[in-house]
């Protein structure tokens, strides 16, 4: 063995190799998994053995079957038990499926609750609400993502704040309002404006827009601006143009807001001609059978169930745009 000490370039040498020696194999595998890998409970290579494929896929199966059946469930119950009988209902233990259904029951309710006139009330305050929300909350989320006028960030935080208050504090404030608009004193009780402009105004979607608006690079606004055009015709010419997905994120939201709205509609339209079709379906729940009130609740989800399915890709594209600046 070489003493390095009587030869000073043996030692300077050694050290040289030592630095620019490659790792051994196994340290270069670990460092390479570390660069290219998180730690997790389970590690990459574990779940690529035998064992753990099947155990992971297992146990992804179960839980995507049992949350699937945790939210779909009571609908495939309202809808079976539509087509059950009174008895068939009431019967211990119950049954998952009816014994001879009966589709008759759908066409009854229909006339009973008379869905035709309900339906036709709630698209009407739909849309209008929805035209009303569209002007209200994204003029409000461009003036204060582009326009950026005085204590906006204040005026934004004081909307977010609204988000924290329970509506039901708010309703009897509201109630009183409808009645008599102050400086106005007018009475909207039975209009569609006491569902209108509730709805217009609206922090979480003033939040959506002004987060997808706050992506948007200023300098189309200043090439818009150089070019001699106002404000007004940017956003509308612009803007909007670019920001569909989050509008038709909004306009979902609003739209099936309108329809699920329960106890407000109760309160301001009690005229049974101007009800909407979730209040109009629990006003005679007593003088119908169960599965009739449950037939009534089918048709009544139909339209949403239908948003939902063509507009899924939209919800989803609209509720991630804007999240990230790049």
């Amino acid at each position: 063995m070489i003493d390095t000490s009587t030869h000073p370039d043996l030692a300077e040498q050694a050290e040289k190799t030592a630095r620019t020696r490659p790792p051994r194999r196994r340290n270069r595998r670990r460092a390479a998994w570390a660069d290219g890998h998180s730690r997790t409970i389970v590690s990459p290579l574990e779940l690529k053995s035998r064992w753990g494929t099947k155990i992971y896929w297992a146990l992804l199966t179960a839980i995507v079957v049992v949350f699937t059946l945790v939210f779909v469930f009571p609908l495939y119950w309202m809808v079976t038990g539509a087509m059950k009988t009174g008895e068939e209902i009431a019967q211990m233990p119950p049954t998952l499926f009816p014994e001879k259904p009966d589709l008759s029951v759908f066409a009854d309710a229909w006339e009973l609750f008379d869905i035709g006139l309900l339906l036709k009330n709630t698209l009407f305050y739909a849309v209008g609400a929805w035209l009303f929300a569209l002007a209200v909350d994204v003029t409000a989320a461009y003036a204060l993502s582009k326009l950026r006028p005085m204590f906006g960030n204040v005026i934004l935080g004081a909307m977010l704040a609204t988000l924290m208050i329970p509506p039901i504090v708010v309703m009897i404030p509201a109630y009183i309002t409808v009645t008599h608009v102050p400086l106005f004193g007018w009475q909207l009780l039975n209009t569609p404006w006491a569902i209108w402009f509730p709805v217009a105004a609206n922090g979480f979607n003033i939040f959506l827009l002004k987060r997808f608006f706050d992506s948007i690079p200023d300098e189309i606004l200043e090439a818009a601006e150089i070019d001699g055009i106002p404000p007004w015709r940017t956003l509308v010419s612009i803007i909007l143009p670019i920001s569909r997905p989050i509008l038709g994120v909004v306009s979902i939201f609003t739209v099936v807001m309108v329809f699920k709205d329960f106890v407000w509609p109760l309160l301001v339209l009690p005229d049974s001609e101007k009800m909407t079709i979730s209040v109009g379906l629990s006003q005679t729940a007593g003088a119908v059978t169960q599965n009739q009130i449950m037939a009534g609740l089918v048709i009544a989800s139909i339209p949403m169930i239908i948003v939902f399915f063509f507009f899924q890709r939209s919800i989803m594209a609209g509720l991630t745009a804007g999240s990230l600046k790049g």
